[in-house]
């Protein structure tokens, strides 16, 4: 038997012994699907009735390693997460396998969304929104029409309007996106007049992370834990809106300064934090202080963002590249390279603010764009140092009228 048709077998073989432990959910939108992948391990007696239990480990390796290697896009790529599903020994290889997207420009898993994106290409995403129910769904691939296949669903957000703030709760589980749920990750919410946001963890993204007691800090019931687990809120970015002296005529005005990344972390050389897995159910994790409601407490007051002193301390600072005016059409515009079709003012790109002095090369590039292409349907491409959470959360507050600034 070639090595091909090896692999070819362990793929069929999949089909079978792990379709138990892999878990293909479908809520609807408005006309189309939206899909949440949930990767288990298979069945003791299951796996070991199978011949690829007493595989040695260097042949399993090597095997796992071209499956790895030849499904790049989902949704073949469920293959490598059935893989990782089958027992804790093949977990860990591969884990060991699959590289961060900054390394391999892939997201495999569901912490993925949480890394920074790859270093010189963007990551195309779309959102499709419903505005029935006030949801957001992110999803991986061109655009909603690259495809009969919906694409690879990344996160859910569901918008909750308050008296003095409105809230974006964001889920990995586009059928559950509330503030109890076992997949949320995190939240943004909004001044009265939605021209200040701050981005909120749910765990934290360096060591030195502090958390922050918000009004919408709960308990969060584990079905597969009883006791009642604390969710934090470590704030991770800050976004702000300006004055736009135009009117709706004129383009947004927004600077996001992420409180996690090091401004160093566009230059070549620099990093930004990478979490590595996913929290759900540690409660030493968790700073210890009561996380029930009162009825008498008020909502916290937004902080309007890190000072400028914070920004000397080398917090790296996101604005959007100024447009054009386009005598001929009569508008703002800016070069999006196809991936945006509809003018919005909704529409930006966002490149690295220069520290001090002027700006450099690194300081040209891209790193989030955001755009209409449909009544309902916007591209988010994303890139290092930012991950697909904050780019999503980020493109989130566009989508609140702006009272102040329009």
């Amino acid at each position: 038997m070639s090595f091909k048709s090896l692999i070819q077998d362990m793929r069929g073989e999949f089909g079978s012994i792990s379709r138990k432990g892999f878990d293909v959910r479908f809520g609807y939108g408005r006309s189309r699907s939206q899909r949440v992948v949930q990767d288990t391990c298979v069945p003791v007696d299951a796996f070991k009735q199978s011949c690829w239990a007493s595989m040695p480990p260097e042949l399993l390796r090597d095997v796992l390693m071209r499956i790895e290697q030849s499904e790049h896009t989902w949704p073949s790529r469920k293959n490598v997460v059935s893989c990782a599903g089958v027992c804790r020994n093949w977990r860990e290889i591969v884990k060991e396998i699959v590289k961060v997207p900054e390394l391999s420009s892939k997201l495999t898993f569901p912490i993925s969304v949480k890394q920074p994106g790859p270093r010189g290409s963007l990551v195309q995403c779309y959102i499709m929104r419903n505005r029935s129910n006030q949801t957001y769904y992110l999803y991986l691939g061109l655009n909603q029409a690259a495809s009969n296949d919906d694409g690879k669903f990344l996160l859910a957000a569901k918008r909750f309007r308050r008296p003095t703030c409105t809230d974006y709760i964001i889920s990995l589980n586009c059928d559950d996106v509330s503030r109890g749920s076992t997949t949320y990750i995190g939240k943004l919410r909004s001044n009265f007049l939605g021209t200040k946001f701050t981005v909120y963890d749910a765990q934290p993204t360096n060591p030195g992370a502090q958390v922050t007691r918000t009004r919408s800090s709960r308990l969060l019931s584990l079905k597969q834990v009883s006791p009642r687990i604390p969710s934090g809120n470590y704030p991770v970015a800050h976004i702000s809106y300006e004055l736009n002296v135009l009117g709706s005529r004129g383009p947004r005005r927004m600077q996001c300064v992420m409180d996690a990344i090091p401004a160093s972390a566009v230059e070549p050389g620099g990093t930004a934090p990478t979490q590595t897995e996913l929290l759900h159910s540690n409660l030493d994790s968790f700073p210890s202080f009561s996380f029930f409601r009162s009825k008498s407490i008020r909502a916290e007051s937004l902080p309007s963002g890190p000072s400028s002193a914070a920004q000397k301390e080398g917090l790296l600072a996101l604005k959007n590249k100024a447009p054009r005016w386009h005598e001929q059409l009569q508008c703002w515009c800016l070069n999006f390279n196809g991936r945006v079709t509809v003018a919005s003012v909704k529409n930006f790109q966002l490149v690295a603010a220069p520290e001090n002095g002027p700006a450099g090369p690194e300081h040209e590039n891209v790193i989030l764009q955001f755009g209409k292409v449909g009544k309902d349907v916007f591209t988010m491409d994303y890139q290092y140092p930012i991950s697909a959470f904050q780019a999503f959360t980020i493109c989130l507050s566009s989508f609140d009228t702006k009272i102040a600034c329009e």
